[in-house]
């Protein structure tokens, strides 16, 4: 018999469902703890199917509401519903899947895909030939349900329909939705190009056999009238860009022009998904070619993509010039994520090409949705270093009128413009720079914020030519409207200027010696006027300045300035505040620079480091042996405890050894060492290599505890922890000496393994920005095992010379390349034939090193 609800039971559902959607805070509290209660009862899930698909009588939100909530319980409680229930649950799906309400269609097409999520496609077999065969329908509701439910499904399971798990319905399904593309309603047609576009990226075989009538189709609705079917056209080209360029390359001429209209589609979400194809077509080998005679067409379509639409402008609050009094939302503040500790090597190599922070297509922060603004500044940038100066010709006469016009969106576009080609058209700018640069600094003084806000993005992006000028020329002018910027009166500003000093720093470095009396003045003020998501950013700007300029920042006048506030922050925040996070690492910069200088505030920063740690390693322990009470911590407190410990241990050196006498910080960082999370065994390692330098008394004592460790995380697979736990190995090798010899064997094998790993690419260090060779730390290692131990290295040599000479040829001089060129010396001359076969390659490495090192034996 077909379930029937209790009509007491269903009133009862019913009132409930009315409930929940009152604002009212207690009610809504009543409503959660009824659910919870009414969730004990198996059948009360037919009760939330029944209203959804029965009671037609009942208000469209309600039914949806019911559908929704059932939802829930499938997502949490599948498994336990009884199968009359699941069935019950399922069948009315099918039968409803064609209600007269888009409202109830869509709810029963996202339940499908849930039930279907569960692993119930394998469990409920006559579903996709049901949602199939319900697409022929003359009914337009019933086609559109299936096809609802059917997009949805490929969106969530597409592998598995392609799966031998499942016999592969998608050679059935894909011809099958071909023949919808001709259908005479847009949203049939636009489900159907969406359903095929889920299985593009994946290269499904069944597409693949079907892939030029897919085009030919695509081709057909080009012109559609409806802008859903256009954004899914432009999708789909894009897309095929990516996979499929060879069977798109004899019509690219067409795609092309056809890309350049949609580009301007008078609905932005199709002039979007147009313009990705740019994007995607200067990742390309062939953009060059193709694109090189539309140039002329397409600059000025992506410049005047680039202004802000009156609803950019009111999102944005475009019109409020000051609001630095306004607390922020606390929704408004994204979050952080830290990057655990890497060592680094210093490096011969200038900055390469595209290594500028990833985050550079505009400042829109507050504008989080990707838009059209900001997809035409990425795809001009791209397309600036695809084609360098050959783009200025196109853009030079437009942005002439642009960086003057009256109007200041058109303005402020023009300065985008200009900051995004900055990085590929750069050799092409040099000679307008001298008259840009002052034009962009007075811009930084422009009554309107967003046209500051831009302009201090812009200048970030041209710092490293300003930084090669004399400094009077414009770096001082740059840095002293920059610093007012950062006091401005509005938010947006402050920050836009606050994150473009610290690139300036980055470029600067010790060129701002001279003007930190003033720089530090203006950022210790801000301290005082920023609000919460600033602030963060502040401590950026303070940690930056601190690595830029080094040990020049150890002055008493310099440290009585900006200790005070800082630490007046550290006192404020609780153990359990994530602002600790961006404190911490400002921290750690600092004591690294101050050295000696931040010895009188070092105690409590120690200790509070090492309470983090303790905690979360407490925390963790109680959530592995009781998941059930205990929620899992969140271990980024602890890998910047550890970040900052190694500041410290770098930035006082011996006097750091006093703090770890009296603490059990080495006990801490055993079960570090071993945690299962990479990030904190590389900052782990980190700071054992620093403790090492630092104050190797205490780490002596836990070598033999702490050597099979490091020797088990000598696995390339996780690059930065493998970097760390060399580098420790190599500083322990310095200390121990010759007692070193017990544990050489632990390692070496697999040293040398990495050193020798074919085809690995050159490694761009995060915190240098510069490019470095993976072997480099693995080689200066191998090389101070050798110094301690020759005896034990020196037969080996054979197999690593070579690599080991390539890896080192860039690294500049210093103490640790100096000891591993002590090592391979000694180890030459314990075993001179290991060198033969490698002679060719080193010859030239060799002779540079004599002539640097005449004081060095000849073997």
């Amino acid at each position: 018999m077909d379930w029937q609800p209790d009509e007491q039971g269903l009133q009862q559902v019913l009132q409930l469902l009315k409930d929940s959607q009152s604002p009212n805070t207690a009610t809504q509290r009543i409503v959660q703890d009824k659910l919870k209660q009414l969730n004990q009862f198996p059948d009360f899930n037919n009760y939330l199917i029944f209203v959804l698909t029965r009671l037609k009588s009942e208000d469209e939100p309600t039914r949806s509401l019911s559908g929704l909530i059932l939802k829930n319980n499938v997502k949490a409680h599948y498994q336990s519903f009884p199968p009359p229930v699941a069935d019950f649950i399922k069948q009315e799906c099918l039968n409803n899947i064609g209600d007269a309400s888009s409202l109830i269609r869509a709810t029963i097409g996202i339940l499908i895909t849930t039930i279907a999520s569960k692993g119930e496609l394998q469990m409920w077999p006559e579903l996709l030939p049901q949602l199939c065969n319900l697409l022929n329908s003359e009914d337009y509701n019933t086609c559109e349900g299936a096809f609802g439910a059917l997009q949805k499904i490929c969106e969530d399971s597409s592998e598995l329909l392609d799966s031998d798990a499942l016999n592969r319905p998608l050679n059935i399904m894909i011809p099958k939705f071909l023949q919808f593309f001709k259908h005479c309603s847009p949203k049939i047609r636009s489900h159907a190009i969406a359903c095929v576009n889920q299985f593009i990226m994946d290269r499904a075989q069944a597409l693949m056999d079907n892939i030029d009538t897919f085009i030919e189709h695509l081709f057909a609705l080009a012109v559609d009238d409806d802008p859903e079917v256009r954004k899914n056209v432009c999708r789909a080209l894009v897309m095929l860009l990516e996979v499929r360029i060879d069977r798109l390359i004899p019509h690219m001429h067409s795609i092309i022009q056809y890309m350049l209209q949609r580009t301007q589609d008078h609905d932005e979400n199709v002039a979007l998904e147009a313009c990705e194809f740019w994007l995607t077509l200067a990742e390309q080998p062939i953009c060059k070619e193709v694109l090189a005679s539309h140039l002329l067409q397409l600059i000025p379509i992506l410049v005047n993509g680039m202004k802000y639409s009156e609803i950019d402008i009111i999102l944005l609050k475009g019109d409020v010039e000051e609001d630095e009094a306004v607390p922020d939302s606390e929704q408004d503040i994204k979050p952080r994520f830290h990057k655990s500790r890497t060592v680094t090597l210093p490096h011969e190599a200038e900055r390469p090409d595209g290594s500028e922070d990833a985050e550079d297509d505009d400042d829109d922060d507050a504008l989080s949705d990707w838009n059209l603004r900001k997809c035409s500044a990425a795809a001009l940038d791209v397309l600036a270093n695809v084609f360098r100066e050959e783009l200025l010709p196109h853009l030079l006469p437009l942005l002439k009128g642009l960086l003057f016009h009256p109007e200041w969106v058109v303005k402020e576009s023009g300065i985008l413009v200009l900051g995004a080609i900055a990085e590929g058209c750069m050799q092409g700018m040099v000679p307008y720079l001298p008259e840009l640069i002052p034009h962009l600094i007075q811009c930084l003084s422009d009554k309107k914020a967003l046209v500051r806000s831009i302009a201090c993005w812009t200048l970030s992006r041209y710092a490293h030519w300003v930084v090669s000028q004399p400094p009077d020329m414009h770096l001082k002018p740059l840095m002293t409207e920059l610093l007012k910027r950062i006091l401005d009166g509005n938010k947006r500003v402050q920050e836009a200027a606050c994150s473009a000093f610290a690139t300036l720093e980055e470029e600067a470095c010790t060129e701002l010696v001279p003007y930190l009396s003033y720089i530090l003045d203006t950022l210790v003020f801000a301290f005082g006027k920023y609000q919460h998501k600033n602030l963060l950013i502040l401590y950026d700007a303070i940690g930056t300045l601190a690595d830029s300029v080094g040990h020049h920042l150890n002055q008493p006048e310099y440290i009585q300035k900006l200790m005070p506030p800082l630490i007046q922050k550290w006192n404020e925040l609780k153990d359990e505040d994530k602002d600790l996070f961006p404190l911490l690492e400002c921290l750690s910069s600092v004591a690294t620079a101050l050295q000696s200088g931040f010895l009188p505030y070092c105690e409590p920063v120690y200790q509070r480091c090492v309470t983090l740690v303790q905690k979360t390693l407490a925390q963790a322990m109680m959530y592995t042996q009781h998941p059930e009470q205990y929620e899992a911590p969140d271990k980024d407190f602890m890998i910047v405890a550890l970040d900052l410990l190694s500041g410290l241990a770098e930035g006082l050196g011996g006097h750091v050894e006093q703090l770890v006498a009296r603490s059990n910080i080495m006990t801490l960082l055993f079960q570090c060492m071993q945690d299962s999370m990479p990030e904190v065994r590389q900052s782990s390692f980190a700071l054992l290599g620093d403790l090492t330098k630092a104050c190797f008394i205490h780490v002596k004592p836990c070598i033999a505890e702490f050597m099979p460790i490091l020797g088990t995380n000598l696995n390339p697979e996780f690059i930065s922890v493998c970097n760390n736990a060399t580098w420790a190995i190599g500083e322990i090798c310095m200390q121990m000496g010759a007692e070193m010899q017990p544990y050489v064997q632990m390692v070496l094998n697999n040293l040398v393994e990495i050193i020798n790993r074919p085809n690995t690419p050159k490694t761009l260090l995060e915190n240098t920005g510069r490019l470095t060779s993976p072997s480099a730390i693995p080689a200066i290692t191998i090389g101070r095992l050798g110094y301690v131990c020759p005896q034990e290295v020196a037969p080996m040599l054979q197999q690593f010379i070579r690599p080991w000479c390539t890896s080192l040829r860039n690294i500049r001089d210093n103490e640790e390349k100096d000891s591993a060129f002590r090592g391979i010396c000694m180890m030459i001359g314990v075993n001179p034939g290991g060198v033969v076969q490698g002679q060719s390659v080193c010859s030239s490495f060799w002779g540079w090193h004599w002539a640097c090192h005449t004081d060095r034996p000849v073997y």
